[in-house]
């Protein structure tokens, strides 16, 4: 029991969870700090967060609250979900064409595949247990390529085919865990394997997308066009959640229905502020789901193996996944170029980028883990919180070493800003003068330090509700403030 509580009257149960809760969100927050030095992700934070705060490290929270928690890996999936299906504009993918769609299912699909026959064949793991973990290795961790290539300002035809990729890579990977996970349960909870106990679980899914596309439609319909901004984001999470809840009822994962009322809405209304409002919504609810996660992991059962698996310690279980993941996503995607006709450069490199993974993977591996239960269930959770730490180590440098063996961008400030190395008479420029055109040049091409979208987003609503609720707010500002 953490010290904390013996100093709360009766140890009351509202006080130790309110908290525990602020506990949660502040470890979370300063741990971002070190790790925005260090350059890494803020999954990286809250994963290694939790476990600081769990019980093999400082013992800070009870494991009470983290059990009474269990529903967060659906709350927060359903808000990746959603997100996710904003990226299967029609208008997008026709503008897009096929290629980017043959890379993408190469490289995840061959990931996932290099690494379930090398856990059964192999290492001889149970084959339930591959096959998820197979499809857990086709997801990304887009958050430190994005963040590279803004750091670099690195540009060009690579760059483009790696952030089209990356967006279509996580709606392949819940595609491919949806159905691993219907046909790793048929062959787990059965005494032997029956084509019923297969495809009851996929028609299932299917049906409940097609109920996930109607709910996209009840959403359009809910929040209309004369919905205040505020209403909009209520509607929007109560429809999300009830969506949920029903997906909870039938046990069966709420991923690519999620998706699909995402996908539904964004294509009948085109209103992408929404998915902004949201995404600005949810980094509370997303750092508590990883911070959760990582107060769980069992540090102690990497030196020890699962039964329920296999003979083979986790930890080595944990390497071979990552190395042999790495590799897939690298022949995945060398193919898929090389298919689709893409450049030396793009073909040689891509692969080097798509090496992080985290958010979704840890929550597809909670979802597993409750699913499959037990030691199986256990050991899926901890390879895949362990390995994703590593990936995040690694990311942003293979990343960057990718934008730049690419040509993506140049360290060399000629290339970088290229001037004129003459003036309007022909005479040659001095260092100090080109030097000043070229550091005028960077400045006049950076962005302009602005919010994100959905910060922008999320604050539009909020002053929009505010001059709603206070009418005469707006009649007492400044002309020049009316438009702000």
């Amino acid at each position: 029991m953490p010290v904390w509580m013996n100093w709360i009257p009766d140890q009351s149960p509202v006080a130790v969870t309110i908290i525990s809760i602020a506990l949660m969100l502040a470890i979370g927050f300063l741990m971002t700090r070190i790790t925005k030095l260090l350059r890494l992700p803020n999954v990286t934070a809250y994963i290694v967060g939790g476990i600081l705060a769990g019980p093999f490290c400082l013992n800070l929270l009870p494991a009470e609250v983290v059990e009474k928690t269990s529903f967060l890996p659906d709350i927060a999936l359903a808000f990746i979900a959603f997100s996710t299906g904003e990226f299967f504009q029609v208008s997008t993918l026709k503008k897009n064409g096929g290629k980017v769609f043959v890379i993408t299912v190469m490289e995840s699909c061959c990931a996932a595949l290099l690494v379930f026959l090398v856990c059964y064949f192999v290492l001889g793991l149970n084959l339930a247990f591959s096959i998820v973990l197979g499809a857990l290795a086709t997801a990304t961790a887009p958050a430190s390529t994005i963040m590279t290539i803004r750091q670099t300002g690195a540009k060009g035809d690579f760059v483009e085919t790696l952030l089209q990729v990356v967006a279509l890579d996580d709606v392949v990977g819940l595609i491919l865990y949806s159905i691993a996970i219907s046909v790793a349960s048929a062959f787990f909870f059965s005494a032997g394997f029956q084509i019923g106990n297969v495809l009851i679980p996929i028609v299932k899914t299917i049906l409940l997308m097609l109920l996930g596309g109607g709910f996209g439609l009840i959403l359009k319909w809910l929040i209309g066009t004369r919905r205040s901004t505020d209403n909009r984001l209520i509607v929007a999470i109560a429809v999300l959640f009830s969506y949920c809840g029903i997906c909870a009822v039938v046990d069966v994962s709420p991923l690519l229905g999620c998706m699909a009322m995402g996908m539904v809405y964004i294509n009948t209304t085109e209103d992408e502020r929404m998915f902004r409002q949201l995404n600005y919504f949810s980094p509370p609810i997303l750092l508590l789901f990883f911070f959760r996660s990582g107060f769980c992991f069992d540090l102690g059962s990497l030196v020890g193996n699962s039964g329920a698996i296999g003979t083979i310690p986790l930890l080595v279980v944990g390497v071979v996944y990552f190395l042999v993941r790495i590799l897939g996503k690298y022949i995945g995607a060398w193919t898929g170029c090389r298919l689709t006709g893409k450049s030396d450069r793009v073909r040689n490199f891509l692969g080097l980028a798509l090496i992080p993974q985290a958010g979704v993977a840890i929550g597809l591996a909670a979802l597993g883990a409750r699913e499959l239960g037990g030691e199986m269930g256990h050991a899926l959770e901890t390879i895949i919180l362990s390995s994703s730490v590593l990936y995040e180590l690694i990311g942003p440098g293979s990343a960057k070493l990718s934008l730049y063996l690419s040509g993506a961008y140049s360290n060399k400030l000629e290339t970088a800003a290229p001037v004129s190395t003459v003036d309007e008479e022909g005479k040659q420029k001095s260092e100090v003068e080109l030097l000043i055109e070229r550091i005028q040049k960077i400045q006049s091409e950076l962005p302009a330090h602005t919010e994100n979208e959905n910060e922008r987003a999320f604050t539009e609503a909020a002053e929009e509700y505010y001059r709603e609720q206070n009418p005469l707010h707006r009649r007492n500002l400044r002309p020049r403030d009316r438009f702000f």
